[in-house]
């Protein structure tokens, strides 16, 4: 019983020690979950509104269920699973637009976006290409 208590006051001890370090650290770490860092592909809504003021050109990579449930206004369908036909339908648009392509998927932890902007990328030279962090869910909660 005597070493119980001495390993939970030393385990008490610890933490105490530890708290302190942490306040009193000139860099300690947040102790909440933050915002994970963008890849160098990723824009958010923001980056869209300031840097091209919401003219750009959306692709929906989501499956067409999904789609066809809801998508950004404009947004063209392109998933993995239909790509070779959707991208022939989108084929000319894709050549001619001037306006940076946005890509979007299901959520923040989805990589469909990702995989269509590699396959996309394989077939047309598109100067500004990027995935939308936060897929649709991101879109729907700044709408409201």
């Amino acid at each position: 019983m005597k070493s119980v208590i001495q390993a939970g006051f030393l385990l008490l001890m610890a933490a105490v020690a530890a708290g302190v370090t942490r306040e009193i650290h000139p860099r300690a770490p947040a102790l909440h979950l933050s915002e994970a860092p963008r890849m160098k592909d990723e824009v958010n809504l923001k980056d869209i509104q300031e840097r091209w003021q919401g003219k750009v050109l959306w692709i929906d990579a989501r499956p067409a269920e999904a789609y066809e449930k809801g998508h950004i206004p404009k947004a063209m369908l392109l998933n993995e699973q239909g790509f070779m036909d959707q991208v022939l339908e989108l084929m000319e648009v894709l050549q001619r637009t001037t306006l940076p392509v946005i890509i979007y998927c299901g959520g923040e932890k989805c990589e469909a976006s990702r995989k269509v902007k590699e396959r996309l990328l394989e077939l047309v030279p598109l100067d500004d290409c990027y995935v939308l962090k936060g897929g649709w869910p991101a879109w729907q909660a700044a709408q409201k």
